[in-house]
């Protein structure tokens, strides 16, 4: 079964780098169905084209990329392409409304497969860039936990049984656990609810969790 073909607006500054990009994706099956060469063109260009997706370069004279895609982003899908990977470059085009990023180092199979798969709604970003956000994703922070008001009212207990709580643990099973009688589980219960404001358990696991209560207490 063949392939249905993507209709791509190409859009640089740079009438020899177009040159260079149209090449590589007609080789790649792709009908450039236009080009443009700054930022008023590109809008000019998708009204009257109705391009399934737009190749799109930062940096240009007049409307940059990144306008343009804000301009363009709710009719053709937006996939930016730039020598500068800064983060700012990233997130302003990424909310601008472009469905992916590349920098000018990806292979040329890597333009046509990203172009192709952009248009048709994919995200896609560089495995450069992708790298760099995994990075700065994982040097984040943890979450501090959200002690709500009265945790520190409770007994000693009370703590273990809405950890208990939040781990979906049954009231035969919080008894079982820490060894004391289903009664006082229920008045432990009672207690919790009264003094966080609860009205069933399902708000005791949500606060639980959110209180960093929830490590499994059966777990080493």
């Amino acid at each position: 079964m063949s392939r249905a073909v993507t209709h791509v607006l190409l859009v640089h500054d740079q009438a020899l780098v177009r040159q260079g990009l149209r090449l590589l994706l007609e080789l790649g099956g792709i009908d450039v169905v236009g080009e443009a060469a700054d930022g008023e063109s590109v809008v000019a260009a998708v009204a009257r084209l109705r391009p399934d997706g737009v190749l799109m370069d930062l940096r240009m004279p007049g409307m940059g990329g990144v306008g343009a895609t804000g301009r363009v982003a709710g009719s053709a899908r937006v996939l930016a392409r730039t020598t500068f990977d800064s983060d700012e470059d990233i997130a302003d085009v990424l909310r601008a409304g472009a469905v992916g990023f590349l920098v000018k180092d990806v292979t040329s199979d890597g333009v046509v497969d990203a172009v192709r798969r952009a248009a048709a709604g994919e995200p896609v970003v560089s495995p450069t860039v992708l790298a760099r956000s995994m990075g700065h994703f994982a040097a984040r922070p943890p979450t501090p936990p959200v002690l709500p008001p009265g945790l520190v009212d409770l007994s000693d207990r009370e703590p273990e049984v809405l950890a208990r709580i939040g781990a979906g643990r049954s009231t035969t099973e919080i008894a079982a656990e820490l060894s004391i009688s289903m009664a006082t589980v229920k008045t432990h219960v009672r207690r919790i609810f009264a003094e966080l404001d609860l009205r069933d358990r399902a708000q005791a696991v949500v606060v639980a969790r959110k209180a960093g209560l929830v490590a499994d207490p059966r777990t080493p």
